[in-house]
């Protein structure tokens, strides 16, 4: 006889479903990190830094005006973590999401992309 699909009854509430998923381990170090969703990077430039391992980064945005087709800029700051604080103002540097760090502090500085000029 072939095989034949047989009809699933419903699943009422306080029925267990059958489990159909893997029993395979979790993922860890580079195939976690693929698994994962992109974390959002921006590259702005540093504003402030006189807080301790934080440091303030303007991020620019520009977009056209619907109807006048005017360039309009718009900036947002954003507190990121600078563990070696070695970011100083005038640096552009690239910020990336990250957990919750203290109330407003959810970005981690990744890389120093261009130096600014000392004084």
């Amino acid at each position: 006889m072939t095989d034949q699909i047989q009809p699933v009854a419903a699943q009422g509430p306080g029925q267990a479903v059958p489990d159909t998923s893997t029993d395979a381990a979790p993922q860890t170090g580079a195939a976690a990190e693929r698994a994962q969703a992109a974390r959002t990077q921006k590259i702005g430039r540093v504003v402030s830094d006189k807080m301790q391992k934080t440091v303030v980064v303007a991020v620019d945005s520009v977009h056209r005006h619907r109807l006048y087709h005017k360039r309009i800029t718009r900036t947002s700051k954003f507190l990121a973590h600078d563990e070696h604080e070695e970011c100083k103002p005038g640096d552009v540097v690239r910020i990336e999401e990250t957990r919750p760090l203290s109330k407003r502090k959810r970005w981690v500085v990744r890389e120093i992309v261009e130096r600014g000029i000392r004084i």
